[in-house]
């Protein structure tokens, strides 16, 4: 990867898996998923899937220095099952095709209890997983449920950032379950822990703003919004006060691309420090990346 001195290399903080073999596994076999990528316009993503040197390439070609990739764990809500139940070892074959370019975030299983904090710690401690992420609409409970205040302690205990969708749900499941001000008990019951509130917590955006700059420990995920879509809001904290506070991401592979989105951030005219911090410094932190 060899890229211009001047050139901001970014981190995707919000991604997913992305070869072929998952997207057949989950996506095309699911009828739910299925509709959905229809209405969300990618149905041709998930009948098509990368390889891992075929993804660095299209990185390489965007700017794109790492793809975080999360272990996805999503369950029906109207039915008892898992919908999406990546597992350790499927994301940890990826990284390892290219470490330096691809970034574990170990998944959340709330139903699964301490087994599943063993489960997260494993991915964390054994794989050399970065974060753990969390997707709760499914399991109807709410974000600071005391059956998640495992997850997060044991995260706060070894060091590791949560990352978690905040805002409404794509899928079928109710959004409450994931307000942005919900943020408020899990940032002052761990206070030492760094908490990223993804998706933009949209259309609860006020709230995710107000939570990322009450607490040093919360983050405000720039991600699974087209950057020409962000409200103004949004784009006025990015600029001023929360240029500290705020993470790029995509949510893709699926309608968002790191090509496609890229070059809209370009067009915010953001000031250079200000976009390097969004695109790749805080990021970093969050991460400790070296």
């Amino acid at each position: 990867m060899n890229a211009p001195a001047d050139k901001i290399m970014a981190i995707d903080f919000m991604g997913y898996m992305f070869t072929k073999s998952y997207f057949e596994k989950y996506w095309l076999a699911s009828a739910e998923l299925s509709k959905l990528a229809k209405w969300w316009d990618f149905e041709h993503v998930i009948r098509k899937g990368w390889t891992p040197d075929e993804m660095v390439a299209l990185m390489d070609q965007a700017g794109v220095e790492r793809h975080c990739i999360v272990q996805f764990i999503m369950k029906s809500y109207r039915e008892d099952r898992l919908i999406i139940d990546v597992k350790t070892e499927e994301v940890a074959e990826v990284i390892k095709a290219h470490p330096n370019r691809f970034v574990g975030f170990a998944g959340i299983n709330p139903q699964k209890g301490m087994d599943g904090v063993r489960e997260m710690e494993r991915a964390i401690k054994d794989f050399g997983f970065k974060a753990a992420y969390l997707h709760v609409y499914g399991f109807n409970i709410p974000i600071d449920h005391r059956r998640l205040y495992p997850f997060y302690a044991k995260c706060e205990e070894l060091g590791v950032p949560v990352s978690m969708q905040v805002g409404h749900s794509a899928e079928s499941m109710p959004s409450e379950m994931a307000r942005p001000i919900l943020l408020d008990n899990i940032a002052l019951d761990f206070p030492k822990l760094a908490i990223v509130g993804t998706h933009t917590g949209w259309p609860w955006v006020e709230e995710m703003i107000a939570m990322a700059w009450k607490h040093e420990n919360v983050y405000l995920g720039m991600d699974a919004h087209m950057p020409k879509y962000w409200d103004p809001s949004l784009l006025r904290f990015v600029k001023t006060r929360g240029q500290d506070k705020v993470i790029w991401g995509t949510n893709g592979p699926s309608a968002f691309t790191h090509g496609h989105i890229l070059p809209q951030v370009d067009e915010l005219n953001l000031k250079p420090e200000v976009k390097r911090k969004l695109l790749r410094d805080n990021a970093r932190k969050v991460l400790k990346l070296a």
